[in-house]
């Protein structure tokens, strides 16, 4: 279990009489087996939970579960459910101020047994390498058209195209890789639109119209898990030995790294959305050589090409 989902579930099931297995998964975008396994290890774990099955069962927490909330204001409960947000993103949504206070009241007095708080020994910074301050438009701005539940009509300017007005149904807001992005449908399909390619933004009349049983946190997932996924176009390449800690940091999980060959090179596997993707191979000079497809091949000695011509 992850500690952003740990905290979720714990907080929903302290400050709800009773829940069911459907609305904890829906609520942290996983499926009824996980939360299901999720509850065995805080029952496990010593946390009171009770699960009751059958028509009239639903989850619930005894009184004693180790996280007190009752001090909480339901502003500050709120803003606590705000997991894996570090303090700089919290400050960019304009709750900086509130979540500092909620932490504070469920902090308790000090760590057991003299040992030192994980609080102390943990620091969170998503932001990006070198990534510039954000531009484009705030979370916090944002987030108040968001509550009210209706249609935004958005401006969106995307790098060489022209920009538009779409007109979406949101969902929420996604922090990711030091970046924000709004989760919306847009005609019945889910899209990711960052933030900072949103110029203006219109809040109109009508309420959002959502998916039946879609949720922010499963909708973001699975956005994101499209995004991260490979492509269908496979290029096959080689690369120096001394290059390959370097080109899995760079491609990730897109990379597929076989067992080095006599020669030091080694064989690999790189998936694709679209074929300029290969212009990421350039970075790596002549330590890398695409073997196919020969799509890929001419690609890349076209590129080539026109940097040998932009220099000369």
């Amino acid at each position: 279990m992850t500690p952003d989902r740990f905290f979720s579930l714990l907080l929903a099931l302290q400050t709800r009489p009773e829940t069911t297995v459907a609305a904890l998964a829906a609520e942290t975008g996983v499926s009824d087996r996980t939360v299901m396994r999720d509850l065995r290890w805080l029952q496990d774990a010593g946390f009171p939970v009770l699960m009751r099955r059958g028509r009239y069962g639903g989850v619930s927490m005894l009184p004693g579960g180790g996280l007190d909330t009752a001090r909480l204001t339901p502003g500050e409960r709120e803003h606590l459910a705000l997991t894996g947000l570090d303090g700089d993103q919290r400050r960019r949504l304009g709750v900086a101020e509130v979540s500092g206070r909620a932490l504070r009241k469920v902090s308790g007095s000090g760590p057991p047994d003299d040992l030192i708080a994980v609080g102390d020994l943990v620091v969170s910074d998503n932001r990006p390498w070198f990534g510039p301050e954000p531009a484009g438009t705030s979370p916090a701005a944002l987030v108040g058209d968001l509550r009210r539940g209706v249609r935004l009509r958005v401006r969106y300017e995307r790098e060489g195209e022209a920009a538009r007005w779409r007109t979406v149904d949101p969902y929420g807001l996604l922090a990711k890789g030091g970046r924000w992005y709004l989760v919306a449908d847009e005609e019945g399909e889910p899209a990711l639109l960052n933030l900072q390619r949103i110029a203006r933004w219109e809040p109109l009349r009508a309420a959002r119209r959502l998916r039946p049983g879609a949720r922010l946190a499963a909708v973001a997932a699975e956005l994101t898990s499209g995004w991260e996924s490979a492509g269908d176009l496979e290029v096959r390449l080689r690369f120096q030995e001394y290059q390959v800690g370097r080109a899995r940091r760079l491609l990730g999980s897109r990379l597929t790294i076989g067992e080095a060959e006599e020669d030091g090179w080694r064989p690999a596997v790189l998936r694709c959305r679209v074929l300029e993707d290969v212009r990421q191979l350039l970075a790596f000079g002549d330590t890398a050589t695409v073997l196919g497809p020969p799509e890929a091949v001419a690609r890349v000695r076209e590129l080539a090409r026109q940097i040998l011509d932009h220099y000369r």
